[in-house]
């Protein structure tokens, strides 16, 4: 009788969570009539996967929200839908590794940022070649390196996690 009491409850507390939410699917629309941005929302907030699109219907940015800011994994593209760079938020800010393509869609340097701004390394390609690295602390180039044997002797590759 307790076991089944128990389940009742839970389920009450579980039924009640779920009613008081309010999740919904968002979508909102350019004056073209293509679509603008969808995703979820609870209450006003955004939450969870959202995608958001240029006014010609072409994918401008994708990833999740937590308590309306961007939150984990994002990918940004250009007006004709090719990846321009793609990394992790933190309470709407970018944080850690971001990967930053060319024209062509190859990677053209990847960089190390906190709060937005470089802080950390920096690699940087040529068709998918590592040509140098540079090393920033808060927005501001500390050094550059053009060899990795020059690059390995004066830092620790740890540091590139």
């Amino acid at each position: 009788m307790i076991l089944k009491l128990n389940s009742i409850a839970c389920f009450l507390v579980v039924g009640l969570f779920f009613s008081t939410t309010n999740k919904s699917y968002f979508k909102s629309y350019h004056p073209n009539g293509k679509i603008a941005a969808q995703g979820w929302k609870i209450g006003k907030n955004k939450e969870a996967y959202w995608k958001f699109y240029y006014s010609n219907g072409k994918l401008m940015e994708q990833g999740h929200y937590k308590m309306n800011q961007r939150d984990g994994y994002w990918y940004f593209y250009d007006t004709d839908g090719k990846l321009e760079m793609e990394g992790h938020m933190n309470h709407g800010e970018k944080v850690n590794w971001w990967l930053f393509y060319d024209e062509n869609g190859k990677i053209n340097h990847k960089c190390q940022l906190k709060d937005g701004v470089k802080n950390g390394y920096c690699l940087k390609y040529i068709d998918e070649e590592l040509k140098s690295a540079e090393k920033f602390k808060d927005g501001k180039k500390i050094k550059e390196w053009f060899s990795f044997a020059s690059f390995k002797k004066e830092n620790k590759l740890s540091d590139l996690k």
